[in-house]
């Protein structure tokens, strides 16, 4: 076992898989002889070369065209856009062509592509830096969205991301780059997609995250000295509403918590599917705490954004005496 932080995981996750499967290349913008502005793929030009580590011409929508062009052509490209909000230049090529290629063909070609987004706010970037976009590339039938909150998930997931035989986009929480370590196993394994984590088990109430916010959320749960049962969603498309629904149906109870703006965030597509699939279970509304209906702002008001601790603790409050 390896004492490791998220970014290290996905270093070690990387090396591991271009070792074991030569069709495996990285491309983007200073993911090469810089090593990434994250630093994710340190070390990787050094070890594997220019021709599989590529450092790209600042055009996004380059770098996906390319990528679904090499997967098409049986490689197992990785490309990087450095920011969550730098992939709308590569949104068409991403959703118009990679998602739909499997369709569009009737299966005889397919995308094999991972595509690596750093994603959310808490780190005092600039605009178009800080943003949690997931719900819409979860709107896109074709596309598989994962989202871990852990060295441990973050290595799994994406080696299961790599061998996958469809695009997915592996979006990586910033603000936990380097927040905590954990130990990872060095040996590669795979964490399956599509399986949610019990992160915490409790009786009085199911608390719904993915990403950084499940940090928050263990905060919030410690400091409420409540009974709380904690799922980690690990991958936002497909979702395991299996493990949701038998949480709530024992707990009676939902609090949904991520970053993103609430108008048709994630959190509303799951409390719709709680009421639908666990109504007469429920002994109180779901209850929702994200990021808020306008664009995230300025690094003053950045942490004012996000959902914190305190107001986790509000909503567990709220439905608990309900």
């Amino acid at each position: 076992m390896a004492n490791l932080t998220l970014v290290q995981a996905i270093n070690l996750a990387l090396i591991q898989e271009m070792e074991r499967d030569d069709r495996v290349l990285i491309l983007g913008e200073d993911v090469g002889i810089n090593g990434g502005v994250f630093r994710v793929t340190e070390g990787l030009h050094k070890r594997f070369g220019g021709d599989r580590v590529v450092d790209s011409p600042l055009s996004e929508s380059g770098i996906m065209g390319t990528s679904v062009g090499l997967a098409m052509g049986g490689l197992r490209p990785v490309p990087e856009i450095q920011f969550e909000g730098f992939l709308g230049p590569a949104y068409d090529q991403l959703c118009t062509h990679a998602a739909r290629m499997r369709t569009r063909t009737r299966g005889a070609y397919t995308v094999p592509m991972t595509v690596r987004v750093p994603i959310g706010g808490g780190i005092h970037a600039p605009e178009l830096h800080s943003d949690s976009p997931e719900a819409i590339y979860t709107h896109t039938p074709g596309l598989k969205v994962v989202m871990p909150s852990s060295p441990y998930d973050a290595k799994g997931l994406l080696i299961s991301a790599i061998r996958d035989p469809d695009p997915v986009i592996f979006f990586e929480p910033k603000r936990i780059y380097r927040a905590f370590r954990e130990e990872v196993p060095e040996d590669e394994y795979t964490v399956p997609i599509g399986k949610a984590r019990v992160v915490r088990e409790g009786s009085e109430l199911t608390m719904i995250s993915w990403g950084a916010s499940v940090v928050q959320c263990m905060n919030a749960i410690e400091s409420s000295g409540r009974d709380i049962e904690l799922i980690d969603l690990r991958t936002i498309q497909p979702f395991d509403m299996e493990t949701v629904s038998n949480s709530v149906r024992n707990t009676g109870r939902a609090v949904i918590v991520h970053e993103a703006p609430m108008t048709c965030g994630l959190g509303s597509e799951i409390a719709t599917r709680i009421m639908e699939e666990c109504f007469l279970h429920l002994e109180a509304p779901v209850q929702r705490v994200t990021g808020f209906d306008c664009i995230m702002p300025y690094y003053k008001l950045e942490l004012d954004y996000l959902p914190d601790a305190e107001r986790i603790e509000q909503a567990i409050a709220d439905v608990t005496s309900y």
